[in-house]
C-alpha cells in the first residue's frame, strides 16, 4: 500500500489559487461513510468509489470507528477514481456530568454518550504518544467487549443444541479487519443460519428459539432486517449475548478531542437531529443553545446524516449553523447492512436542494484546505488553542476548492 500523502507534489498555496481561478464549483459530497475496517454495507472500499462515480459524487470521506487502518487503500482508490478523499474517524465519548443528569446528547438511548468525529486527519497517519495510547485503549476495549459477546453467544447456542459456534479470531478474519463490531456478529449468525437450514419453516422455527419465543418479523431475504433483529434480541441490553461496555471503553470528550487534534484533525459534533416523530434529543432540541454549548467546548464543526432527517427541519437547522460560519458536512454512514445510494439525500429520499448542496460542498472544501495546509506544515482550520478560524470561512472554501479541483482534474 502507498502511504504517501495525496498532496505530495501539489503546488504552493498561492500558485494553487492562481491556477484554479476565482470560481468555486459546487461539488457533490459524501463526507461520512464507514468501510469494512469498522462495519459497512460495502463489501469492499472500492464498491463505494464505483457507486460514487456512477452517482456523480466527487468527494468521499472515510469515517471508521476508532481506526485509520483503511486510509492507505482509501487514498489509492481516490487517486484511481479521481474522487477527492477526506480522512476522518469516529469515536464514542462519555460526558459523565450529562450522564448523571440524564441528558441525551446524540445517542437517543444512552444519556451522556456522545458520538464525535474527527475531520481531515493527517495521512500518512501521525499522532502523539499520549493520544496514541488513548486510541489503542478504546480499540482494545472494543474488541474485548465483542470477544465476550462471542463467548456468551456460543454458550447460548450450545444450550439450544444449535450446532453453531464461532471464535473471535475466526469472525475477525472472515468479516472484519482489526475491529470486530457487534454488527459483524449479527451478520455471522444470520449467514450461519442460512447455511444450516434450507427450508423457510426450519429457519423461522430456529429464529423463534434464538429470539426466546419471539417470531421473526423480517422477511427471510431481508438481510438488513434480520441482522437488526439479531442485534436487538441477542446483543443489546436484555439479550442472551449482551455484554455491557466497560467504562474504560469510553474516553471523555476532552480526551477524544485530544486524539483528533493530535492526529491533525478537526473535532466535529455529529448531529442526530429529528427522529421520524420530529423529536430531538435534550442536547439538540434548541439550535441556539446547542451552538453555545459546542462553542463552549471548543467545537466549530458539525455533521449530519440527512437520510434520517426531515428536509425542512434539516434545512432550517443547517442555515442557522452556516450563519455562524460553522464547518457543516453531510454523509450517509453506511454502517448498517442496508446498501443505500452514496449520494446524500434526506429522509424518504428527498433530494438536498441547491443551498444545502452548496453548504455541504463548502464544508468539504474547508476540510480539504485543512488537510492540504497541515501536510504542508502550516496551521489549518484550527488555531493552536483549538479554536476554529470561522472568520476565515470564505478563504478556506476558496483554497479547498482549488485543492479539490487540482486533485480531480
Amino acid at each position: 500500500m502507498n502511504n504517501q500523502s495525496p498532496f505530495s507534489g501539489f503546488p504552493g498555496k498561492q500558485e494553487l489559487l492562481d491556477q484554479q481561478g476565482a470560481d468555486t464549483q459546487v461539488l457533490l459530497v459524501n463526507g461520512h461513510f464507514h468501510t469494512p475496517f469498522s462495519f459497512s454495507a460495502f463489501t469492499e472500499i472500492e464498491q463505494a468509489f464505483r457507486m460514487a462515480k456512477d452517482e456523480g459524487v466527487q468527494v468521499l470521506g472515510v469515517n471508521d470507528f476508532y481506526t485509520t487502518d483503511g486510509y492507505s487503500e482509501f487514498a489509492e482508490l481516490a487517486a484511481k477514481y479521481k474522487i477527492f478523499p477526506l480522512f476522518n474517524i469516529e469515536f464514542m465519548a462519555l460526558q459523565r456530568d450529562l450522564q448523571e443528569a440524564g441528558v441525551r446528547v446524540n445517542d437517543p438511548a444512552n444519556p451522556g454518550r456522545t458520538y464525535m468525529s474527527g475531520k481531515g486527519l493527517s495521512h500518512p497517519f501521525t499522532i502523539g504518544a499520549d493520544a496514541l495510547a488513548l486510541l489503542q485503549q478504546v480499540q482494545h476495549e472494543s474488541n474485548v467487549q465483542t470477544a465476550e459477546m462471542v463467548n456468551k453467544l456460543n454458550t447460548f447456542l450450545a444450550e439450544l443444541n444449535a450446532g453453531i459456534s464461532f471464535t473471535f479470531d475466526e469472525l475477525k478474519a472472515k468479516y472484519a479487519k482489526n475491529m470486530l463490531r457487534e454488527r459483524h456478529i449479527a451478520k455471522a449468525l444470520r449467514m450461519a443460519i442460512d447455511e444450516k437450514f434450507t427450508s423457510e419453516e426450519d429457519k423461522k422455527a430456529f429464529y423463534i428459539q434464538v429470539f426466546s419465543g419471539k417470531e421473526v418479523k423480517s422477511k427471510l431475504d431481508d438481510v438488513a432486517g434480520l441482522e437488526n433483529e439479531i442485534r436487538g434480541n441477542l446483543l443489546k441490553a436484555g439479550g442472551k449475548a449482551f455484554v455491557a461496555e466497560d467504562p474504560k471503553a469510553f474516553l471523555s470528550l476532552d480526551e477524544v478531542k485530544k486524539v483528533i487534534i493530535s492526529a491533525g484533525g478537526i473535532p466535529c459534533y455529529p448531529v442526530l437531529l429529528d427522529d421520524p416523530k420530529g423529536v430531538c434529543t435534550d442536547f439538540e432540541a434548541d439550535a441556539e443553545k446547542l451552538y453555545q454549548m459546542l462553542v463552549d467546548r471548543n467545537i466549530f464543526s458539525i455533521e449530519l446524516i440527512p437520510g434520517r432527517n426531515d428536509f425542512h427541519i434539516l434545512k432550517k437547522f443547517v442555515q442557522f449553523f452556516r450563519s455562524k460560519n460553522f464547518l457543516v458536512s453531510f454523509g450517509t454512514e453506511h454502517n448498517t447492512p442496508q446498501l443505500d445510494p452514496v449520494k446524500v439525500s434526506c429522509r424518504n429520499g428527498v433530494e438536498l436542494d441547491e443551498e444545502l448542496n452548496r453548504i455541504g460542498s463548502e464544508g468539504a472544501c474547508i476540510i480539504a484546505a485543512h488537510q492540504y495546509l497541515v501536510v504542508k506544515g502550516d496551521e489549518g482550520f484550527l488555531r493552536a488553542d483549538g479554536s476554529g478560524k470561522t472568520a476565515e470561512y470564505d478563504a478556506f472554501v476558496k483554497l479547498g476548492n482549488a485543492v479539490i479541483k487540482n486533485f480531480i482534474k
